[in-house]
């Protein structure tokens, strides 16, 4: 994938000979009040609210699973740069209910959030966190409790009472700073319930040919969660990031029911307009011949129950 000097080239070179496509007003973008079950779902029912972004609070198996938790303004080390949100959390922390799991998929700062960690770890000491290889340690010194941390390489498992959760590859990379990129590990993850119910959460992602094995060992999935997001321009982000099309095409590989876009219409990360990506998805959704029932995009907030 592209180095720094690549970075550089997009930034000065690309954007300044190449104009970017306009975005829409934020206000095109709803939230709505969430409907997921309080305190929790019975063992039977699946749930999935967008809080916005990657985070997903994810209801299966009787637990509260919460991914890739971000709740500060800014995706950046400070709070005063950065890329802005665009739409306030679907659900505020105060209104959160009991955690049990938080599955971080890797250490960018628009996915793992000091302040989000800080007060998830304060508010929910009960919650288990699982995370890639090299990652547990970001999240117990933040205030996680020791023995409730796990990590994870691909295609490891770890059970949390009955439900089965895998840690699965993904094509991205790690950083936080200058000098740890590849330090820590990258991943998605796989949720199976005893009651034989199926999730994909595929955190952040290229395209890549695994998503056929994916499926192939824990399908079928009755929910794939897959970014759509922050792929322009495609020379540089095509390594890291999924377009619309490549995301129908991963769902396709997967042997999953029901897709739900993610990873947009939160923060602007990169050149296409914000309000595009699902407007693409919806075209490879019909042009592949999906149900188009089964193309469940989500406003922040909003819960689908399955």
């Amino acid at each position: 994938m592209p180095g720094f000097g690549g970075l550089l080239k997009w930034m000065l070179v690309h954007r300044a000979t190449r104009p970017r496509p306009k975005d829409p007003d934020p206000s095109v973008f709803r939230r709505v009040q969430p409907s997921f079950v309080r305190p929790r779902a019975s063992a039977s029912q699946l749930t999935v609210t967008w809080v916005g972004h990657a985070s997903l609070l994810i209801q299966i198996n009787g637990l509260n699973i919460l991914t890739d938790p971000m709740w500060s303004g800014r995706a950046s080390p400070a709070q005063f740069i950065g890329p802005r949100r665009w739409v306030p959390p679907g659900i505020a922390l105060d209104d959160l209910p009991p955690l049990d799991v938080v599955l971080q998929s890797h250490n960018h700062y628009d996915h793992l959030d000091d302040f989000t960690v800080r007060q998830l770890a304060r508010r929910h000491p009960q919650a288990f966190w699982l995370t890639p290889l090299g990652l547990a340690a970001f999240v117990r010194t933040r205030g996680a409790r020791a023995s409730a941390v796990a990590e994870l390489d691909w295609w490891q498992e770890h059970a949390v009472d009955s439900l089965r959760i895998a840690a699965t590859p993904a094509m991205h990379f790690s950083s936080r700073s200058i000098g740890d990129r590849g330090d820590t590990l990258w991943c998605g993850f796989t949720l199976t319930a005893a009651s034989g119910r199926r999730v994909f959460f595929a955190g952040d992602t290229g395209f890549h040919p695994d998503f056929a094995t994916i499926g192939e060992r824990y399908g079928p999935f009755d929910l794939a969660l897959l970014p759509i997001g922050a792929y322009e321009p495609r020379w540089f982000m095509r390594y890291v990031h999924m377009n619309p099309e490549e995301a129908v095409a991963a769902f396709a590989a997967l042997n999953a029911r029901v897709m739900v876009p993610i990873h947009w219409g939160t923060f602007k990360l990169t050149d296409e307009a914000m309000d595009e990506p699902p407007m693409r998805a919806r075209v490879a959704w019909r042009a592949a011949g999906l149900p188009e029932e089964n193309y469940r995009q989500l406003a922040h907030g909003e819960t689908l129950s399955l």
